[in-house]
């Protein structure tokens, strides 16, 4: 089996970097420049974004990201795109925006620059865009044919977010390690179609390390505005660390668990990395990890304010028929539940659930 690792051909992240984009697109070879814009980020550096793409002498068409990333806004925007002159395509915002600039790219087989505003999932340096109905609804997942060209972090404007959005990109980055060992333990092919790498496990490994040295400082000065060096260091853990890492190395059950919990509408309103933190201990329990590491996590989940509880992700009055059905979700074919080391039943999973609860509620 072959080994395979996927990575964006450029990272790029540091404070200003939003007026620096048009330099960044004419190294592309950009012609002009189509750009999906988050209307928030659009109303406060509309003027910096234009600025960047009039002084490198590039044509740039903004449109204000509305509604859902969905089939039709990607097929709408396709026959607004005039390719012979707008020849790459720009996603600046959160995951739907990016995700609709990934697509957009994808089906006109044009160059794509992300640029995040948030530090909240890992998923701008992956090769997946994520589809909804026009009505909000999962729709399906549309694997690309490569990684974004490049990915461009503003830190000064990701440190002005709400603190709960960096650090619920914290908690789905705290998975990609552990994940990824579950990976490269059972060999599990990644959806890059191969086996992981050794980069991509040492990627994982260094997400996590960062977190956890860095993490609580990150979120102190992130509450502040302040684009530190702890910040730095955490965005780049949470988006090109973990994105490397979950992708190159793999998904297990901490995200086949978050996909069950998914289910239960009690939960809707908790965001996807916290909802994969509280999955992660699962998972921890699922494999009967050490009580250092299990303790380990705990304890830098309560610091980031990230659920360690069935209560706190609003489910403490769900019964166990609910939480079995998530469970059992959480096993269906196709589940990257199937890249554990060992065989795992809802049962078990039902099990680990409750065993990561009561451990999250015990103060050691």
């Amino acid at each position: 089996m072959s080994q395979i690792i996927f990575s964006p051909s450029k990272y790029i992240q540091g404070r200003g970097e939003i007026t620096r984009l048009g330099v960044y697109c004419l190294q592309m070879g950009a012609r002009g420049a189509y750009a999906i814009v988050d209307p928030y980020i659009l109303s406060l550096y509309g003027q910096e974004i234009s600025g960047g793409f009039a002084s490198e002498h590039i044509p740039l068409l903004l449109r204000e990201f509305r509604g859902e990333c969905s089939l039709a806004q990607v097929e709408q925007i396709m026959a607004e795109l005039d390719s012979g002159s707008m020849n790459v395509i720009v996603g600046i915002g959160g995951g739907k925006t990016l995700d609709t600039a990934k697509a957009v790219s994808h089906f006109a087989g044009l160059p794509v620059m992300l640029v995040p505003t948030v530090a909240s999932t890992d998923a701008p340096c992956s090769a997946l865009s994520v589809l909804y109905s026009e009505s909000g609804e999962f729709d399906r997942y549309l694997p690309l044919r490569r990684s974004p060209d490049i990915v461009v972090a503003d830190t000064a404007i990701i440190a002005k977010a709400p603190v709960r959005l960096l650090a619920a990109g914290m908690g789905d980055a705290l998975s990609t390690y552990y994940e990824a060992r579950a990976c490269s333990r059972s060999g599990a092919v990644t959806s890059t179609g191969g086996t992981g790498t050794i980069a991509a496990l040492a990627l994982a490994r260094t997400c996590l390390d960062t977190l956890l040295s860095d993490g609580e400082q990150a979120l102190q000065d992130a509450g502040n505005g302040q684009a530190t060096a702890a910040v730095e260091h955490v965005v780049e853990a949470n988006i090109y660390l973990s994105g490397i890492g979950f992708e190159s190395g793999g998904l297990a059950a901490a995200h086949a668990i978050h996909n069950g919990l998914t289910l239960l509408e009690e939960c809707r309103t908790v965001l996807h990395g916290e909802k994969v933190a509280f999955a992660t201990l699962a998972q921890l329990m699922l494999e009967g990890a050490a009580e250092d590491e299990i303790s380990s996590v705990v304890d830098f989940c309560r610091l980031a304010n990230l659920p360690v509880t069935l209560a706190e992700l609003g489910l403490s009055a769900v019964d166990q028929d609910r939480l079995l059905a998530a469970a059992e979700a959480s096993c269906t074919e196709g589940s990257p539940m199937a890249n554990m080391p060992f065989t795992v039943s809802p049962q078990q999973v039902l099990e680990a659930i409750l065993a990561a609860d009561r451990r999250g509620a015990s103060v050691f």
